[in-house]
C-alpha cells in the first residue's frame, strides 16, 4: 500500500511548492489538495453535530495553481485534488487547466472531483443543489470528450456546447484518471459509470470500503483503484484499510507554519513506515 499526504493549503500555511518537495523528500505517493473557492457567511451543517467549519476552509488556494507550484518543485509525486467542486466550474476552463496540469508535471496527475456539501457556496456558482450531481456525471462525459478528440462536442441538459478545439491535450492518454469522492449511493453509481479510481473521506470505516469495492466487483468494476483521502493516523486503521484492498492511504495535514508542518510530515512518514513494515 502506498502513503500520501491530504491537506488544506492556504496563505497562511507553508507555501504549495516547499511542501511538495518535503512531503517527495519523505517518500510519499502523491499530494493530495482540498478545494473551496469560498465560503458563505451564511453556514449550515453538512451533518448535524458537524459544528463550526475550520478557518482552513475559508482560505484555500486555488488548487490548480498550487499543484502547478508543486509540479515545479517535484519529479514523481502524484498530484491529486481532492476534491475539485466541478459543479461549480466552467466545464470547457476545466478541461483547459487540467490537461495543462497534466502537461507540465509530465502526466502526474490525478483528477479527484466531487458533488460538494455546502449548497450556498453552490448557490453562489448558480447551481442547483439538488440537480449538482446530474451536472457533474454531465460534465465528466464532457471532459472526457474534449480530452480524448481533436474535435469535441456534447449536449446535455446541463453541459452544452457546438463543436470545438482544446489543447493542450493530457500527457496521460485518452486522459488523467478521474477519482470520485464520497461514499454515498450516488458516489458508487458515479464512480461505476465514469471514474476511474475511489476516493473516500478517512472518516470511512475499513467494512464500509470493503462493502463499497465488493459491490463494485459485483458490478462488473473489479479492482478498482482506491485512495483514502485525508485519513487519521491510526496504525490499526490504516491496516485495516489495505486488508479492505486500499491501494493508498492519504493522511491529513493540519495546515501549519512551516517548521511545525516539517515536524508533522515526519512523524507521519515515520507512521507510514511502522504500517507498511507490519
Amino acid at each position: 500500500m502506498k502513503f500520501g499526504i491530504a491537506t488544506f493549503v492556504t496563505d497562511r500555511g507553508m507555501a504549495p511548492g516547499p511542501l511538495a518537495k518535503a512531503v517527495e523528500e519523505r517518500g510519499f505517493h502523491s499530494l493530495v489538495v482540498a478545494e473551496h473557492s469560498h465560503m458563505p457567511v451564511a453556514f449550515e451543517e453538512p451533518y448535524p453535530g458537524a459544528g463550526e467549519l475550520p478557518p482552513d476552509l475559508y482560505r484555500t488556494l486555488d488548487p490548480f495553481v498550487a499543484l502547478a507550484s508543486a509540479a515545479a518543485s517535484t519529479h514523481t509525486l502524484r498530484l491529486t485534488t481532492g476534491v475539485v467542486l466541478l459543479a461549480q466550474r466552467d466545464v470547457i476552463l476545466a478541461a483547459k487547466e487540467v490537461a495543462t496540469l497534466d502537461l507540465v508535471s509530465n502526466g502526474r496527475v490525478v483528477f479527484g472531483v466531487g458533488s460538494g456539501w455546502n449548497q450556498h457556496e453552490m448557490r453562489h456558482h448558480g447551481v442547483d443543489p439538488a440537480t449538482r450531481g446530474a451536472k457533474l456525471d454531465e460534465q465528466l462525459q464532457a471532459l472526457k470528450q474534449i480530452w480524448a478528440n481533436d474535435t469535441a462536442e456534447f449536449r446535455g441538459n446541463f453541459v452544452n456546447f457546438d463543436a470545438l478545439a482544446s489543447w493542450p491535450k493530457p500527457v496521460q492518454q485518452p486522459y488523467p484518471p478521474i477519482y470520485i469522492g464520497g461514499a454515498s449511493p450516488a458516489a458508487l453509481q458515479r464512480l461505476r459509470l465514469l471514474g476511474d479510481g475511489w476516493l473516500p473521506l478517512g472518516g470511512i470505516a475499513p467494512d464500509d470500503v470493503l462493502r463499497g469495492r465488493r459491490w463494485l466487483a459485483d458490478q462488473g468494476r473489479p479492482e478498482v483503484p482506491t485512495t483514502i483521502c485525508s485519513a487519521g493516523r491510526d496504525r490499526n486503521t490504516s491496516a485495516a484499510y489495505a486488508q479492505a484492498g486500499v491501494d493508498e492511504v492519504s493522511f491529513r495535514l493540519p495546515t501549519l507554519p512551516e517548521a511545525t508542518t516539517l515536524r508533522e510530515l515526519d512523524e507521519l512518514a515515520d507512521l507510514a513506515q511502522s504500517v507498511a513494515t507490519g
